[in-house]
């Protein structure tokens, strides 16, 4: 799968761009500010429904204008796609696949699937356990688009709980009568049902990808592993498997934390609260590994996701978003190496020295809002 040709309109600094795009390498070279990661993040949107850079559309939105389209041709298989996202801030997006009548903007997950590099993957290892529960959410969508559906179902139930316990508590401090707490069993057990099958999602893709993340760091950083992670969540969740039982240790979970959250107003349990416990040797990554281990160890879990969906048929967009200045010369190679033969990889760069000499291919020079292939 690749994209063949990207158009924006006024989506970050572009009024208005066209980017015919190549299989294979395709750099975007040019200083920074320029707008260079402004195309591959238009890339992972189509891919993610989101940025990788913001958490909000508003600032995908050109300064002065009211909306961002982001239009792709996108080949599998000899058959081509036209995608079409238009992003309204404070407003519903809307989405159109192959000029068709309006569609939900998740009807076109799955169509483009990326992995995306890029500097902020260092949070990944060093950051707060929400960077690391976005890296499998974004996976596990990737793998089963589908999956988009039950994480939305899931924050609007968690919503709605965390409303009525907020509202339990207000009451509690200030000696208001006490609630009805027959509808909090009810979003118990909404909540339960949506996390069961995030949660029973979540551990099958860590399973995967653990002995790909594994080779993923010898391949980049040779005897500096092994490396291994765990999932932090309710009280025997990594013991079990099936739905109905995932469901059962989050009904549990739930109960216990009852008092608790009566107290605090929101909810304490469940996937949104868990965390991925990487570890590098005998020890925790976070807060023991070195800048370059915590770097080799986010690569590898890119890396890992990359090989994974490969295998899976429908090989992903490559995003290699200024990765190399990062890099030492060794590491640099190595990854250079490793990905060369996608189907499209797509880089960033300052300069041209910063691309390896294995990633050749289509070259376009980024400078005040313009894309020239050079």
């Amino acid at each position: 799968m690749h994209v063949s040709h990207l158009s924006l309109a006024d989506f970050r600094s572009y009024a208005r761009v066209e980017v015919p795009l190549d299989p294979g390498v395709t750099a975007f070279v040019g200083p920074n500010g320029q707008g260079k990661t402004n195309l591959v993040e238009a890339v992972g949107y189509l891919a993610t429904l989101g940025s990788h850079r913001v958490s909000s559309d508003a600032p995908l939105v050109r300064l002065g204008a009211d909306r961002a389209v982001i239009r792709a041709a996108v080949v599998q298989d000899d058959r081509q796609q036209l995608i079409e996202l238009e992003l309204n801030p404070g407003k519903a997006n809307r989405a159109r696949i192959n000029r068709s009548s309006q569609v939900r903007p998740r009807d076109v997950l799955g169509i483009v699937r990326t992995v995306l590099f890029a500097p902020e993957d260092l949070a990944l290892v060093k950051g707060d356990p929400g960077e690391r529960r976005r890296f499998l959410d974004e996976l596990v969508t990737a793998r089963s688009p589908r999956m988009a559906g039950v994480r939305s179902d899931y924050e609007r139930v968690l919503k709605q709980r965390n409303t009525l316990l907020k509202s339990a508590a207000l009451a509690r401090r200030h000696g208001g009568r006490s609630m009805d707490m027959s509808t909090l069993d009810i979003w118990d057990q909404h909540l339960a049902r949506a996390g069961a099958e995030l949660l029973a999602h979540r551990l099958d893709l860590i399973a995967a990808l653990r002995p790909l993340a594994d080779r993923a760091y010898e391949q980049l950083a040779p005897g500096g592993g092994p490396v291994a992670f765990d999932y932090r969540g309710p009280a025997g969740a990594d013991t079990v498997r099936t739905r109905e039982e995932l469901y059962e240790v989050l009904l549990a979970a739930l109960g216990d934390a009852r008092k608790q959250e009566l107290e605090r107003g929101v909810t304490l349990a469940g996937p949104h609260r868990d965390d991925l416990v990487l570890r590098l040797g005998e020890l925790p990554a976070k807060g023991y590994a070195s800048h370059g281990e915590s770097w080799s160890y986010a690569l590898a879990l890119r890396l890992a996701s990359y090989e994974l969906l490969r295998a899976e048929g429908n090989e992903p967009v490559l995003v290699l978003d200024d990765v190399f200045a990062e890099l030492d010369a060794r590491r640099r190679e190595r990854l250079a190496e490793l990905v060369a033969t996608g189907e499209q990889v797509l880089v960033t760069a300052a300069v041209d020295d910063d691309v390896p000499g294995a990633l050749t291919g289509a070259r376009f020079a980024v400078s005040g809002g313009t894309v020239e292939r050079a």
